[in-house]
């Protein structure tokens, strides 16, 4: 399963009106709620929350992947959002989030969100696709620059 396999450009918020984590998760959260890839958008978000006492997924170099594995789950889905001013998500370098994506799979999907989070992770790496992020101007530059 590839990442633009599971989003489309209603999924994508190039302007996070959050500022700290806990809305970036509810706002993305939202996003998969409005595209009926939930059936509970309270328990998947809990789910979220509960991972990320575990280890917060701030993975630094301005990325954060909250996700979530929760019977709330209809299908794997993925939504993205940005802020370009920054928001503290805990990031392992200690430095502001500026691209955040959140991952929902469903209870009994096996390490499917691992294979997500693999792909983001690799993409992610190269400079030019983070900047790429940056420079979107609509939720279809995101997409491309994630292909």
């Amino acid at each position: 399963m590839n990442i633009t396999e599971i989003m489309n450009d209603k999924m994508i918020k190039l302007q996070l009106e959050s500022k700290d984590k806990v809305s970036v998760i509810r706002e993305l959260a939202e996003l998969l709620y409005e595209n009926d890839k939930l059936y509970d958008k309270e328990k998947y978000i809990e789910a979220v929350l509960k991972r990320e006492e575990e280890f917060s997924t701030g993975v630094g170099m301005g990325i954060a992947i909250p996700h979530g594995k929760s019977s709330a789950v209809k299908e794997p889905a993925l939504a993205f959002g940005r802020s370009l001013e920054g928001i503290d998500y805990g990031a392992m370098d200690g430095k502001p989030s500026n691209f955040f994506f959140i991952i929902a799979v469903p209870e009994n999907s096996n390490d499917e969100h691992l294979r997500l989070l693999s792909q983001i992770s690799r993409k992610l790496m190269h400079n030019e696709v983070r900047e790429k992020l940056l420079k979107a101007n609509t939720p279809s530059e995101v997409i491309d620059a994630l292909k």
